[in-house]
């Protein structure tokens, strides 16, 4: 037993728990397989026959055979998964839409916050014309800065 641990390089315990088919005290996974393998081609014995009785001997027992059910293996990588092609296109527009609204909708909260607040329009008649109406020589409005006017002491402020 000694010299079939020092060749295989399987310790001592596993080697007597192999010939004792009781694979508990092996460590599990892909050991016990290489380790079934190690040992019947160092004995002589056919590897895939022990390999076999490795796996039906497990099966008898209600416990997994690391070949007959293989755990799941769940990708870390979106892959796209199986959604349609139409499916994608349009949920790239809805993303779209989306994100316009709120460039749209952010643009136009700045723009009502940099817009100086005035009480009117911020046009006023021409001074020749305080009455409003239009005359064929002058049909143009002009703009001109409202201007308050205060009493004495007082300072003026233009809007």
């Amino acid at each position: 037993m000694r010299d079939i641990s020092e060749q295989t390089r399987i310790s001592m315990r596993f080697l007597e728990a192999i010939e004792l088919d009781d694979y508990r005290r092996l460590p599990g996974g892909i050991f016990n397989r290489s380790f079934i393998r190690a040992y019947a081609k160092f004995i002589g014995y056919d590897e895939q026959e022990a390999m076999d009785e490795y796996a039906r001997t497990m099966h008898e027992r209600g416990e997994p055979d690391d070949e007959s059910s293989p755990k799941p293996y769940k990708s870390l990588v979106y892959d796209g998964g199986s959604r349609s092609p139409i499916k994608t296109l349009l949920l790239a527009l809805v993303i779209l839409a989306v994100l316009s609204l709120c460039v749209w909708a952010g643009l136009h909260f700045y723009q009502r916050s940099v817009t100086p607040k005035t009480g009117g329009t911020g046009q006023r008649f021409a001074p020749d014309n305080p009455t409003g109406t239009q005359s064929h020589a002058d049909s143009r409005l002009v703009q001109v800065p409202n201007t308050w006017k205060t009493q004495e002491g007082e300072h003026e402020f233009n809007i």
